[in-house]
């Protein structure tokens, strides 16, 4: 008796034969590597200094006073990462995804991190001193006390953040940054040239903390309650 297949079922067959042999996704105990899959998993308090995760998906990784200092973070998915009091400092994470981090108190010191995207983070306290940052994202982001001391900020976004009480005064902005809707209450932007500034508004001036010396974009004007007391925390 022949037996005859179904339509369906030969197609099945077909597309069995040609689908790709694909490889297991990384598990939570692999070792780190280039694109390798740790979304969701706890690494919680650990020494991981000098990682390499180029390209590494840590959606919603848990990343708790780790250090990750030196590490390889290019292009890498960190989005709803926890980086609570964790250690990227010195690493390289250009065109990373950090969106909707919660890094409250981490330290991205001297990070090289263009084009990356801080997308409505939370990044209170967090310590971007000497970062390179031309190209990144923080609209919406919460920058609450976030301390920029000698980064580098050209053309960084920084629509509908939280910038209150961060201190931005010694950052560098070789171009034009975007400031629009931006909530700036004693801000620190002494010193800054801010002239090519994008979105900013009196209101915001009036709110932030700048000197003599800070240059503002064309129309706005300096507000008498300049300078701001110094800030004792």
């Amino acid at each position: 008796m022949v037996m005859h297949r179904s339509p369906l079922g030969l197609l099945a067959l077909l597309l069995l034969a040609s689908a790709p042999i694909s490889t297991r996704a990384a598990d939570c105990g692999s070792t780190a590597s280039p694109k390798l899959d740790w979304q969701e998993c706890s690494k919680k308090n650990l020494m991981l200094q000098g990682s390499d995760l180029e390209g590494a998906n840590l959606f919603s990784t848990d990343f708790s006073l780790t250090d990750l200092s030196g590490g390889n973070f290019k292009s890498a998915n960190l989005e709803k990462a926890t980086l609570v009091r964790a250690s990227l400092e010195g690493s390289h994470a250009e065109g990373a995804n950090f969106a909707k981090v919660e890094a409250y108190r981490a330290s991205f010191a001297n990070i090289a991190a263009e084009g990356a995207s801080f997308a409505g983070a939370e990044l209170q306290r967090a310590n971007f001193g000497g970062a390179r940052l031309s190209g990144a994202s923080f609209e919406k982001a919460e920058l609450g006390r976030a301390d920029f001391d000698k980064a580098v900020l050209t053309g960084v976004k920084f629509s509908f953040a939280n910038l209150s009480r961060a201190d931005l005064s010694n950052a560098t902005f070789g171009g034009p940054a975007t400031f629009e809707r931006a909530f700036m209450f004693l801000t620190r932007i002494e010193g800054l040239d801010l002239s090519a500034a994008a979105g900013l508004e009196q209101a915001q001036i009036d709110l932030a903390c700048g000197d003599a010396s800070t240059k503002l974009p064309s129309g706005l004007s300096t507000p008498a309650t300049w300078p701001c007391p110094a800030e004792h925390e």
